[in-house]
């Protein structure tokens, strides 16, 4: 007999509660890929194991596991939004990814450039040309998941923004910024939502814009960090990110790291088969 659910409250990473949506779990798996048998069989597991005040963080990890019990490949896309806060603990990967993802988009990148202002020279986290779009990218990343980033975040970027315009604003120049960018692994709060439209900055985050987002370009571009492997431990994760090695395409090219990290022939095999399903490499 199904297990009555329509009072369970569970707990955010935020502290706040809310009402628990079988659905929403389900939609979270068939997002990793997972058949709807699976999907229905995992969903009903995790649902007989609730209780009330149980936290979002304690579902999520009872259904990966039990996700990587049965497919491995969709248990790296269960875990997406978790590997990217593994891109820290500080902002640089994170840089790199974002910047990975404009140039599988066609754009001409680089990171950790110096820019002019009138006041102050700016270094700005990700620059990126493609068809006279000229865009300046801010990162923040967070490695708190209950962590949001409030209208304090674009206030201060759009200043630097600004500053940076304002430099060439006596200058007949075709190759000035006209675009500033906001990026975040988390989510923006309302205020800073409201702020971003008004001052014109273009706010990228995990679920924004509708359909856009971090989330649905990594899914798109198949560009996956190599923080999704189920099979890699935190210090070869780490290992690797220090290498610059932030994709799993990138791995795939230069898996010469794995010999380095000392991994067997059939462990690295098995890693490589892992990120190739992720890359849709055949």
């Amino acid at each position: 007999m199904a297990k009555n659910i329509s009072n369970i409250e569970v707990v955010k990473h935020s502290g706040q509660k809310a009402k628990f949506s079988i659905e929403k779990l389900k939609t979270s798996l068939r997002k990793s890929g997972a058949e709807e048998a699976l999907v229905n069989e995992i969903s009903n597991h995790v649902r007989d194991e609730l209780y009330q005040g149980i936290s979002t963080k304690e579902i999520y990890n009872r259904a990966f596991s039990l996700l990587k019990k049965k497919k491995k490949g969709y248990a790296s896309k269960y875990k997406l939004k978790k590997a990217i806060y593994e891109l820290g603990p500080t902002g640089f990967p994170f840089e790199k990814f974002v910047g990975a993802l404009l140039f599988y988009s066609g754009y001409e990148v680089k990171t950790g450039q110096f820019l002019q202002g009138k006041c102050v020279t700016h270094e700005v986290d990700v620059v990126a040309h493609k068809n006279g779009q000229y865009i300046v990218a801010e990162c923040k990343f967070h490695s708190d998941e209950g962590r949001n980033c409030d209208v304090k975040v674009p206030l201060y970027i759009h200043s630097r923004y600004r500053d940076i315009l304002n430099f060439y604003s006596d200058k007949n120049n075709d190759e000035k910024p006209n675009e500033g960018w906001v990026i975040t692994n988390t989510r923006f709060t309302e205020d800073a939502i409201k702020y971003g439209e008004c001052a014109g900055l273009y706010l990228l985050s995990w679920d924004l814009p509708k359909d856009n987002g971090i989330k649905d370009r990594i899914d798109s571009l198949g560009l996956y960090p190599v923080t999704v492997s189920t099979l890699l431990s935190q210090r070869e994760k780490q290992f690797l990110l220090s290498r610059d090695v932030v994709l799993c395409k990138q791995l795939i090219n230069d898996d010469f790291y794995l010999d380095h990290l000392g991994i067997s022939e059939k462990r690295k095999e098995r890693i490589l088969d892992e990120i190739k399903l992720l890359c849709k490499n055949e």
